[in-house]
């Protein structure tokens, strides 16, 4: 009987688990779930005057948008739009994903929407612009993002600064997709000005980065140093947002030629950027070999050997070997056959640029190995025309102090002097004090971010699973800004 028995219990677990198996996992009933937890979160951020909920809520948009369906956000849309919300505007947040509010409206409803504040109809209407976005539909998502943006111009709340910087960001790029970046100027200006009254921080740095973006892409590089001139970046921002702010100063700087300073700019935003963040990565690292060369130093050969960088820095590795050389046709070689590669990253000016670096690094080169050379030689071996245009080039060589040379017009040859020990010049206490600098600096920063521990807002949680959330959505949220990145 025993036996028996033990079968049948046996038997009876097994149905239990194969129907436990057999019950398909709604998808969609999840993804609901997750936007309402997430309205949750607005809400206690409503409730508690605390903008890390709102964080955390926005932390989980590069997720969920990937999950994200017409019949999902109908049915949240109808579920969890706040009952004190515009009707009209529902009606087109169900329009614009292909539905009608009267369609998808459940028998929850009424439980749902009481007591949501405003900051849940505002992030249903994010999802829409974000998920007609995605879909490739950039006149609805346009307006979509300009109701959003009326609407938070109309509440001016504090406690949705958050949501509106992430919208910004979202009208940004939906007007970037279209190449209509530039037209947005003067609404990005006006917004600045609003956030800067309404110290609403995370709101200028959104908006700033737009703006530089919108000047870089249309080479108004005078227009954009200007701005930054004009306007204070605020400290207290996420790291992504302060690494594309220094990324763009970078660029602005190499332009007009501030080579040094453009490189402490591009070396500052890939060390806040995000590890994963390759796209990001490749793209400043790109700009900072080209103006690490352009300073007259070589970079590193271990940068070009990273996992992540060694094939999008192919051709700019070509092209530090024809610097270091001073091979001024292997140089001419590989920028003809990369140049679409150079054009596409935007750094082709630079590029052009170097040449003439090139060109003294192989004047340079001569002038230790020779004591005397004559200039036509001497434009034979640089693959110049001419020898009037090497005595150009090395004229200008002495006057910058590469060469410590002497031409003879005349006679047309250059006489090279004895080489002077380095040591007995100023290039080390300069060099010994740009280090000490940088040194002071990396300590100014460190003590800064000491002065407020981070986490300092945890003595105030409620309870033990709170902290354990906050403890995991830290470990999820440096994930989150590689997405964004």
């Amino acid at each position: 009987m025993a036996t028996a028995s033990k079968a049948k219990t046996d038997v009876a677990k097994d149905d239990k688990m194969e129907t436990e198996v057999e019950e398909p996992v709604d998808e969609a009933k999840l993804t609901v779930s997750d936007i309402a937890n997430n309205i949750g979160y607005f809400v206690k951020a409503v409730d508690t005057q605390e903008p890390r909920y709102s964080f955390r809520a926005l932390r989980k948009l590069n997720t969920l948008r990937k999950k994200l369906t017409a019949e999902i956000l109908q049915q949240a849309i109808a579920t969890h739009y706040p009952a004190s919300g515009d009707a009209d505007v529902k009606e087109q947040l169900s329009a614009a994903v292909g539905g009608s509010s009267m369609d998808s409206t459940t028998d929850d409803e009424s439980t749902a929407t009481k007591a949501m504040p405003v900051e849940a109809e505002l992030y249903l209407q994010l999802l829409v612009a974000v998920f007609l976005m995605d879909s490739g539909k950039l006149a609805e998502a346009e307006d979509a993002s300009n109701g959003l943006l009326e609407r938070l111009d109309q509440l001016k709340r504090r406690s949705s600064h958050v949501l509106g910087a992430r919208a910004f960001f979202i009208h940004a790029r939906i007007h970037e997709l279209r190449g209509t970046l530039s037209a947005t100027r003067p609404m990005f200006q006006r917004a600045l000005r609003k956030a800067t009254l309404q110290t609403n921080e995370l709101g200028q740095a959104v908006i700033i980065n737009a703006l530089l973006r919108s000047f870089v892409q249309d080479k108004l590089y005078d227009q954009a140093d200007l701005l930054v001139g004009k306007t204070t970046f605020p400290e207290s921002t996420p790291n992504q947002e302060a690494a594309r702010y220094q990324y763009y100063l970078g660029r602005i700087k190499a332009v007009q030629l501030d080579y040094t300073e453009a490189y402490q700019h591009l070396i500052e935003a890939s060390r806040k950027a995000p590890a994963g963040a390759t796209g990001f990565l490749q793209a400043v690292f790109k700009m900072a070999v080209i103006v690490q060369l352009l300073t007259g130093e070589i970079p590193d050969r271990d940068l070009f050997r990273r996992a992540y960088l060694k094939k999008s820095l192919g051709p700019y590795f070509a092209l530090t070997c024809a610097v270091r050389t001073g091979d001024v046709k292997a140089f001419n070689t590989v920028v003809a056959d990369n140049q679409a590669t150079f054009l596409a990253d935007e750094t082709m000016l630079l590029i052009q640029r170097l040449r003439h670096s090139v060109i003294k690094t192989g004047v340079r080169k001569m002038s230790v190995s020779y004591s005397r050379i004559s200039l036509a030689d001497l434009a034979s071996k640089l693959s110049l025309d001419t020898p009037e245009e090497a005595e150009y080039i090395v004229a200008k060589a002495i006057r910058d102090g590469v060469i410590d040379a002497v031409i003879n017009h005349e006679e047309g040859y250059l006489s090279s002097k004895e080489v002077v020990d380095i040591y007995s010049t100023g290039a080390p206490q300069e060099a010994f004090h740009q280090r000490i600098n940088f040194c002071l600096k990396i300590h100014r920063d460190s003590v800064k971010a000491m002065r407020y521990a981070p986490t300092a807002y945890r003595k105030h949680l409620i309870s033990a699973e709170e902290l354990e959330a906050e403890i995991a959505e830290a470990e999820l949220a440096e994930d989150d800004a590689e997405e964004e990145l």
